[in-house]
């Protein structure tokens, strides 16, 4: 890839789950964990819990309470966030990524983590991975009530912290939410090509795609 125009660049906004962390833990937890500690928990096969939970997630895909612990914990009827800590051994940061907010920090760039996280998982991550240091603000969308994929979110974001979209660098795994940025304006877009290392890489479409952080340090 060619190297960013760093000196066009003042704010950083970086995604947490698949950018900066492995989605391995993410992804092994919501498809493989938490059916079968349902199946477990509600004494049913795991075959059911796949029928059951397979609808539910289809249809909170992308909205608020998908990325919600409240509402799963309710919704299904199960101790999520305690779930969580059982598998919180996978929770791994991405090569380089430390290296690359430490050298953005070096250069003077303004860091500011942008998750659909919800703060309890926001939490239990900074616990087991050390990267709140190197962040002026960790946000997550619930903060707002809207997800990142919504234009609603940018506004508030804009308000909350007054950043200039046409100087600003956005890196995320999720191209719905790089396009809803695009859309307001940020100007610098970069996708992720494997956000989970258990999986090969993805087709990131229309976006250039990000394989590895040091790769982003020329002309820092």
């Amino acid at each position: 890839m060619t190297a960013l125009p760093w000196g066009d660049i003042d704010t950083v906004l970086l995604d947490m789950d698949g950018t900066l962390l492995d989605l391995h833990y993410d992804n092994h937890f919501w498809l493989e964990h938490l059916p079968r500690r349902y199946a477990e928990l509600h004494g049913i096969s795991r075959a059911m819990a796949d029928l059951e939970l397979t609808p539910l997630f289809e249809r909170n895909a992308g909205q608020l309470q998908w990325y919600c612990l409240d509402f799963w914990s309710t919704e299904l009827k199960i101790p999520v966030r305690e779930l969580k800590l059982e598998t919180a051994n996978l929770i791994a940061l991405r090569p380089d990524a430390d290296t690359f907010l430490a050298a953005i920090r070096q250069a003077g760039k303004r860091v500011i983590m942008i998750t659909n996280a919800h703060r309890d998982s926001l939490s239990l991550k900074m616990e087991r991975i050390e990267l709140a240091p190197y962040f002026e603000r960790l946000i997550s969308s619930h903060d707002y009530g809207f997800p990142k994929e919504s234009p609603a979110f940018w506004d508030a974001l804009q308000a909350d912290i007054g950043f200039d979209p046409q100087r600003s660098l956005f890196i995320d795994d999720t191209l719905p939410i790089l396009r809803s940025a695009r859309d307001f304006g940020v100007a610098h877009l970069l996708a992720v090509k494997q956000p989970d290392s258990k999986k090969g890489p993805k087709d990131t479409e229309e976006f250039t795609a990000l394989g590895d952080y040091r790769d982003l340090l020329e002309g820092l």
